[in-house]
């Protein structure tokens, strides 16, 4: 049973950074596609971001430019380099792992406010 686990999140000033770190029980190199999610109340899961085994790499528009999503397969780990952040990016981050089949991290808050 692969396991995902977010860190990283926390209040962070309009403007400022944070990097979220997505540590895997097993390899990473097998899955095919990782991904980074948010969710706030009352909305939808939205896909922020997105890389592939080989390396191709998706972003939601509202985040082109500001965030840098990657992957170390040597550390089990892909990232989420947040810059130049808005209060509009306050969420909850998922990850998110598919290899056959879905698997989800616990989630780690977000929150951009002065």
């Amino acid at each position: 049973q692969v396991q995902l686990v977010e860190s990283g999140g926390g209040l962070v000033q309009p403007g400022g950074s944070l990097r979220l770190s997505c540590v895997a029980s097993g390899s990473i190199s097998l899955f095919n596609v990782m991904a980074w999610y948010r969710q706030v109340p009352g909305k939808e899961r939205e896909l922020v971001a997105g890389v592939t085994r080989g390396g191709t790499t998706t972003y939601v528009d509202s985040v082109k430019g500001r965030f840098t999503i990657s992957r170390d397969n040597a550390k089990n780990t892909m990232y989420l380099q947040m810059n130049s952040l808005k209060s509009e990016d306050t969420a909850v981050y998922y990850c998110k792992a598919f290899m056959g089949r879905e698997y989800w991290g616990q989630g780690t808050q977000v929150t951009v406010s002065s």
